[in-house]
């Protein structure tokens, strides 16, 4: 059985999306197909058919949430000791040595990751390339554009 590595917020807004899926959406879905059931012919019920597959999508994003937080590593830095050690959760300040350029990443786990929000995957070339660094390191991580050199700057368990 492999174990998802996910943070305690992650987690939480797999359960809010799980309960919004079977106690909002489900009953929605199944009043849309008795409504189109209503309309006749089956076979040509084009609303019928499309409530039908939103029903599939529906059940398998139910099925895939709860398969991953059954089998969820939960990991909450906040209850952790800051030893400065980039690990999977923290929040991590770094500069790009080329550029000057600042920038913040919070490492969670693949369904969480949102690069907008600054949130990146633990899979991803960057936080693969920090994991185990300490502050005031430097890491060489491997991009689409090169080896680009990373100074540590700041570790938070947050």
């Amino acid at each position: 059985m492999t174990q998802y590595p996910m943070t305690a917020q992650g987690a939480e807004m797999l359960r809010v999306e799980l309960n919004e899926l079977k106690s909002v959406r489900r009953p929605q879905i199944i009043a849309s197909i008795a409504e189109a059931r209503e309309h006749g012919d089956l076979k040509e019920n084009a609303e019928y058919h499309a409530a039908r597959e939103q029903q599939s999508f529906c059940e398998g994003r139910i099925q895939d949430i709860e398969a991953k937080l059954s089998n969820a590593q939960i990991i909450d830095v906040t209850k952790m000791e800051n030893t400065g050690k980039i690990i999977f959760g923290t929040t991590v300040t770094i500069l790009n040595c080329d550029t000057d350029e600042e920038i913040t990443y919070r490492i969670v786990g693949d369904d969480e990751a949102d690069i907008k929000n600054k949130l990146i995957s633990v899979n991803s070339p960057i936080a693969r390339g920090l994991i185990g660094k300490m502050v005031d390191d430097v890491a060489n991580i491997q991009t689409p554009a090169g080896v680009i050199e990373f100074e540590i700057i700041d570790v938070q368990y947050i």
